[in-house]
C-alpha cells in the first residue's frame, strides 16, 4: 500500500496543547444540508440573503455567500450549553461553571427562596452576556436568598477595581485589569471566551472565539410561498410572499480560537500570580474547544431551512478531532465551588404595562403606546 493510500488518523486537539500552541486556532468544517442540495441563509430586509463575488488569486472571481455572521455564530454556540431554546439550565457536562441568572419572584420575609425563583434571562442567552441591565440595575442576591444593599453593578466596580466610577473618566488603573479578567472568570468565564463590553467603564474585551460560516460557489434560488386564509378572519388576504434560498459547491464553517488573548489573561511575575492561572485559562480554550465540538457533533439547525451536518474537520489541511474532558476542566479550574450569581428583579420591574405617551401630536389624536423593557 503506497503512503497516499494509508489513512492517516486525525490529530487530537486537546486544550492544554492549544494553549501552548500557535496562535491563532483556526479550525475549518465542511457542511452539508441533511437533505437536498438546498439551504436558507441569514435574510436581510429588502435584499435578502448576501452573495459577494470573492477575488481569488488565478485572478478569477467566486460567489460567497454569508450564510451566518459572527455575532449569529456566537449565538449558535451558547445555545449549545443550555438544556433546549426555552429551557435555560445548562447541560449536565457544565454543571460547576458559574454564570449569571436573572431571577424574579415573590420576597418572603425578605429573602426569596432558591425553589421560587423564576429565572428570566442568562447571561449566556443576553447578547451583552455579563454587562447586560438585566445584571447591572438587579440586586445580586446573597446565598441565603436576602437581597443585597444596592445594584450588582456596585458589586463589580469593587471586584474591578474601578475608580472614579459614576462619571465619565470611571476606569480600572492597569494594575487592576488582573483583577477584571479574574472577576469576571470567576462569575461569568463565558464572557471572557466570547467577549464583554462595558463602556461606562472603558472596559472591553475582544472575542477570543470568532466564528462564521459561508458557501462557495453559491447561487441564489428565488421561490415563493403563500399563505391561506380560508375563514377571511385576517386583512391579508391570500398573499404571495418572497422566499431566498441558496446552493453551494461548498459550505464551510471557520472557527479562529485567538490563543495569545486567553494567555494575556494571566502571568506570573516572578512568585506572584497575576489575573488568571493556567488551568484557568485552559479552561477557557476548553470551553471554546466544547462548543465548537457539540455544535459540529451532530446536524445542527442553524435556522428553519439551514439544518447541516458536519462531513470534515481539519485545522490547516489536517484533519483534526476535538478531545476533552469539560467536566475535569471545571473542576481543574476550581470554578465547581463557585456559585451560580442570581441577580434579582421585582416582577412589577420587569413586566411593567406599556404607557401611553402623554403628548399629542399636530392633529390632536394621541402619541402611539410605547411599551418600556
Amino acid at each position: 500500500m503506497s503512503d497516499a493510500e494509508k489513512k492517516i488518523p486525525p490529530k487530537k486537539l486537546t486544550p492544554a496543547d492549544v494553549l501552548k500552541g500557535e496562535s491563532p486556532l483556526v479550525l475549518t468544517a465542511t457542511l452539508e444540508p441533511i437533505v437536498g442540495d438546498r439551504f436558507q441563509p441569514a435574510g436581510f430586509p429588502e435584499i435578502g440573503h448576501v452573495i459577494y463575488k470573492a477575488p481569488r488569486k488565478d485572478g478569477s472571481t467566486e460567489n460567497v455567500c454569508i450564510v451566518d455572521s459572527a455575532a449569529s455564530m456566537a449565538n449558535h454556540l451558547e445555545t449549545v450549553c443550555q438544556r433546549g431554546a426555552h429551557d435555560l439550565d445548562l447541560v449536565d457536562e457544565l454543571s460547576g461553571m458559574p454564570y449569571i441568572r436573572c431571577v424574579t419572584g415573590v420576597l418572603e420575609k425578605d429573602k426569596l427562596p432558591s425553589d421560587k425563583r423564576e429565572t428570566i434571562v442568562t447571561s449566556l442567552t443576553e447578547g451583552h452576556r455579563i454587562a447586560s441591565s438585566y445584571f447591572l440595575d438587579g440586586a445580586a442576591l446573597k446565598p441565603d436568598g436576602s437581597k443585597g444593599n444596592g445594584k450588582f453593578e456596585a458589586d463589580l466596580v469593587a471586584k474591578f477595581g474601578i475608580v472614579l466610577p459614576g462619571t465619565p473618566k470611571a476606569h480600572p488603573p492597569p494594575e487592576k485589569w488582573w483583577d477584571v479578567f479574574k472577576g469576571i472568570f470567576e462569575i461569568d468565564p463565558n464572557s471572557l471566551v466570547h467577549g464583554v463590553l462595558f463602556p461606562q467603564w472603558q472596559i472591553k474585551i475582544p472575542r477570543a472565539l470568532t466564528a462564521h460560516l459561508e458557501a462557495f460557489g453559491a447561487g441564489r434560488v428565488d421561490r415563493s410561498g403563500v399563505k391561506f386564509d380560508r375563514l377571511g378572519k385576517t386583512t391579508s388576504g391570500q398573499p404571495i410572499f418572497a422566499v431566498d434560498d441558496a446552493t453551494a459547491e461548498s459550505i464551510r464553517a471557520t472557527f479562529v480560537l485567538d490563543v495569545g488573548l486567553i494567555r494575556s489573561f494571566g502571568r506570573k511575575k516572578g512568585e506572584r500570580a497575576l489575573g488568571l492561572s493556567e488551568k484557568q485559562q485552559e479552561f477557557l480554550v476548553a470551553l471554546a474547544l466544547w462548543k465548537v465540538q457539540q455544535l459540529l457533533a451532530s446536524p445542527f439547525r442553524f435556522r428553519s431551512g439551514c439544518h447541516l451536518r458536519r462531513t470534515a474537520l481539519k485545522c490547516y489541511e489536517q484533519d483534526v478531532e476535538i478531545e476533552v474532558d469539560i467536566a475535569s476542566a471545571i473542576k481543574t479550574a476550581g470554578l465547581d465551588k463557585l456559585p451560580i450569581t442570581d441577580v434579582f428583579w421585582p416582577r412589577e420591574e420587569l413586566y411593567r404595562e406599556g404607557q401611553v405617551d402623554a403628548a399629542k401630536s399636530a392633529d390632536g389624536d394621541e402619541a402611539s403606546e410605547e411599551t418600556e423593557g
